[in-house]
């Protein structure tokens, strides 16, 4: 029910809290493809999609998560690991979403630290919200590099700058809406 704030992955890795049960671990490892690893993280803050945000190249990390998470992370998902603040927060996976095409942020980090998790991301960034202006964008927002999906308020103006940001409007060919429409059949 609360998944997706308690995992954080990519294509690559999924990690799991320390609470996931055996059973749960089994079967997430059942769903997915062989060559996806799977780990439980043993870890304070255990809620680690609030903690963590990453693409298939860097994750971005709370600053006060163990030095052993940091590597569990790198390890797992293969990526390069910054501590960082989105927003003044040391939730980076609340306040944004990242993807290999861009970032959204939170609509009050400052135009350094934009050009910073530029930087560090080497995708672009823009800030904004979702659900009507709320600036916690994990919660509101999921998105890979083929689709997006947004919390219900979500604005037609907030869409817009989702679909600009990840480049999701160039994707909307039938082959794609086919593949997205049979992906979701086969998981119900």
């Amino acid at each position: 029910r609360i998944v997706g704030r308690m995992v954080a992955g990519n294509r690559k890795g999924l990690l799991v809290p320390t609470t996931t049960t055996d059973k749960e671990l089994q079967h997430i490892r059942n769903l997915l493809p062989d060559s996806v690893r799977v780990q439980r993280v043993e870890e304070r803050l255990s809620a680690l999609g609030n903690v963590l945000v990453c693409n298939d190249y860097v994750a971005l990390i709370h600053p006060d998560l163990e030095k052993e998470t940091e590597e569990i992370i790198a390890d797992v998902l293969d990526v390069e690991v910054f501590r960082q603040t989105i927003a003044k927060s040391p939730l980076v996976g609340s306040f944004a979403t990242i993807t290999n095409q861009g970032a959204l942020v939170h609509p009050h980090t400052s135009l350094e630290d934009l050009e910073e998790l530029a930087s560090l991301l080497q995708v672009p960034v823009v800030a904004g919200t979702v659900n009507r202006g709320s600036g916690v964008i994990g919660g509101g927002l999921i998105a890979n590099d083929w689709v997006a999906f947004t919390g219900m308020d979500t604005t037609a103006t907030e869409i817009s700058v989702v679909e600009s940001i990840f480049k999701l409007q160039a994707t909307t060919s039938s082959d794609l809406l086919q593949d997205i429409r049979t992906s979701l059949i086969d998981t119900m």
